[in-house]
């Protein structure tokens, strides 16, 4: 019986060491998803999908949207969790402390505008060729 509850002892400390890691971990991703700009990109979209809404309930939908977009961010940063480990999280923070990951990260709004444009225009450029091959 002693044996018993010393084992059930000890698992019951992994579980909440490893709960402990996985929290800092997952910490980590989210905070990464934060300072890489894909945290400002999907909050940027509100603006963008609010114009399709009535202007009398955008305020309302805005508040639902916010609300929804912890959501998103935590179910992305476990899907980030189970490609990287802890430690690839950490050097990639590395990365985005470092000078150039702060400059990488304070161009990614003029480089999202300036690659929408470049995608634009490579989708125009694509309509000959599927109207080409649709007949």
């Amino acid at each position: 019986m002693k044996k018993l509850f010393v084992t059930i002892a000890l698992l019951l400390i992994a579980n909440v060491g490893f709960a402990q890691q996985n929290a800092a971990f997952k910490a980590d991703v989210l905070r990464y998803l934060e300072v890489s700009g894909q945290s400002a990109a999907i909050k940027s979209l509100s603006k963008q999908i609010a114009t399709q809404i009535p202007e009398a309930k955008q305020a309302a939908f805005l508040v639902e949207f916010d609300a929804s977009i912890k959501d998103f961010l935590s179910k992305t940063a476990d899907v980030y969790m189970t490609e990287f480990t802890p430690e690839d999280m950490k050097q990639i923070l590395k990365f985005y402390d470092s000078p150039v990951g702060k400059k990488l990260t304070s161009k990614s709004e003029l480089l999202l505008e300036k690659g929408k444009t470049v995608g634009e225009e490579w989708g125009k450029s694509l309509q000959p060729m599927m109207m080409k091959y649709a007949q």
